[in-house]
């Protein structure tokens, strides 16, 4: 199909092909550059919290000097006025020297109080250049994220969506849905991140510096300290790889979605300790890519749900495929829950459903579920096949 303009004109696939390789080019690069901005600003923003702490640190100092000083003033004073009172029991010198060592206590008080100003209003600039650095580096986050989508979309199998497609409205309508498919995938990976090894590492860095403030005082409690760093980060490191596998099971792509999904269920099966059964029907074949991966995900949620939600000890999975649709369910005996809750709060906690029901509307298939409060929960997919 060469046609890929809506007024008939045609255009060499390789022309194509160049633009859109010089285009991801040219959008590398941007998303690099992008990248590095976010990643310089959140390295100032971390600095200037550093000099923050040290600032409050000062000022924590200071204040204690000039409540010292004030203190001192009054008890000077004090004694100026009893001098002043019995003025003919004290000399003139004694005299001057009271009233000498009011004024260098005075002077002292307003070098303090304009040391403590000067201070408050470096850390007033502190904090407004983390709040603007803060912002920076959440836009240029932002805008990577976006340009990533866009790389996506351009980087996919143009070649193969412009031969599927009849129309310039078909496929600004398949584009659509490619773009909001990854964005639900970019979210539920960015959600399993921030929650996750973000998380983790955040506190592997806390306790690296407190193994640093140990190694000062306690020198001998610094091997226990590490061991137990040690275990937060293998955890960090086995969450990371189960992100790595949820993006792309390497056994979808070489084998297909019924191999995928026998191997992803025997280390659910292992992982989560619960009696789990799987049935196919049908004659194992490839289908469309997209259609896989979709397939896969639908299953692979509804397993999640169950570890998170069900409670469940059992859980079967049946596939069953013929020539023109896929049926899929995935039942448990766990606690289920009131349907006509979730049907009126079909957001916030029910998120997991909602995506799986648009995943499927998506590739033109039908979700139904059928639960009841203690008698489990049984989630039906029916999707075309198209190959």
């Amino acid at each position: 199909m060469t046609n890929v303009g809506g007024s008939g004109s045609p255009f060499e696939l390789t022309a194509l092909d160049t633009v859109i390789k010089e285009t991801m080019r040219t959008l590398g690069a941007g998303r690099e550059q992008l990248f590095a901005v976010a990643e310089n600003a959140r390295s100032e923003c971390s600095r200037i919290k550093n000099s923050m702490a040290e600032t409050n640190s000062q000022l924590a100092a200071l204040n204690s000097e000039l409540a010292a000083a004030q203190k001192e003033e009054r008890i000077v004073q004090e004694r100026v006025a009893l001098v002043t009172g019995a003025f003919e029991r004290h000399s003139e010198a004694e005299i001057k020297a009271a009233y000498e060592e009011v004024r260098e206590l005075q002077v002292r008080l307003t070098l303090l109080k304009e040391r403590r100003d000067q201070l408050l209003h470096k850390k007033e600039d502190f904090e407004t250049s983390r709040q603007n650095l803060q912002q920076t580096a959440e836009k240029a986050e932002n805008m990577v994220s976006q340009v990533g989508v866009v790389m996506d979309f351009i980087g996919g199998n143009l070649r193969d969506i412009n031969i599927k497609l009849e129309s310039l409205q078909q496929r600004q309508q398949m584009g659509l849905q490619i773009v909001k498919a990854q964005e639900e995938e970019r979210k539920r990976v960015a959600r399993e991140i921030h929650d996750g090894p973000a998380q983790s590492m955040a506190n592997v860095v806390l306790r690296m510096e407190f193994c640093e403030k140990l190694m000062e005082v306690e020198p001998a409690k610094v091997s226990q300290e590490l061991q137990e760093l040690k275990g937060i980060v293998r955890s960090n490191l086995q969450d990371m790889r189960k992100i790595i596998f949820d993006l792309r099971p390497m056994a979808l792509d070489d084998l297909g979605v019924i191999p995928a999904l026998k191997r992803y269920i025997e280390d659910f099966r292992e992982k989560n300790d619960i009696d789990i059964e799987m049935n196919f029907f049908g004659k194992e074949a490839r289908l469309e890519p997209v259609l896989e991966i979709a397939l896969f995900r639908l299953i692979q949620e509804a397993l999640n749900n169950v570890v998170k939600h069900a409670h469940a000890s059992k859980v079967k999975v049946v596939v069953e495929l013929d020539n023109e649709l896929v049926r899929a369910f995935v039942e448990d005996n766990g606690i289920g829950f009131d349907l006509n809750d979730y049907h009126a709060n079909q957001t916030g906690n029910n998120f997991g459903l909602v995506s799986m029901r648009e995943r499927t509307d998506l590739l033109g298939g039908e979700m139904k579920l059928e639960t009841k409060l203690g008698k489990g929960t049984k989630v039906y997919f029916v999707v075309p096949v198209a190959r």
